[in-house]
C-alpha cells in the first residue's frame, strides 16, 4: 500500500510545487510572492519528509528541519520589509 500511496503523493507535491512557483513568478503583489515562497518551503519540505519516508532514513528529517529554520528567519525578514522598508534597524 505505501508503495502505491509515496509515488502519489509526490506527483500531486510536485503539482503544488509548480502552481507556487507560477503564483512566485507572477506575482502581481509582494505578499502574494511572499505567501508563495512560504508554501513552496512548506512543500519542499513535505517532500524530504516522504524521501525520508521511502529511504528510510532520518538524514531527510534533519535537512526538513534546517529548511524550517531558514524559512521562519526569511519570513520575518520579509515581513519586516514589508513593512518598514528596511530589514535592519538602526
Amino acid at each position: 500500500m505505501l508503495a502505491i500511496v509515496i509515488p502519489f503523493c509526490f506527483g500531486l507535491l510536485t503539482l503544488a510545487m509548480v502552481l507556487c512557483l507560477a503564483r512566485l513568478l507572477r506575482g502581481p503583489m509582494l505578499p502574494d510572492r511572499t505567501l508563495a515562497l512560504d508554501t513552496a518551503y512548506v512543500v519542499g519540505m513535505a517532500m524530504l519528509v516522504l524521501l525520508g519516508i521511502l529511504k528510510g532514513t532520518k538524514v531527510y528529517f534533519e535537512v526538513a528541519l534546517l529548511i524550517a529554520v531558514l524559512s521562519y528567519v526569511s519570513t520575518v525578514a520579509v515581513a519586516k520589509y514589508m513593512l518598514r522598508g528596511d530589514i535592519i534597524e538602526r
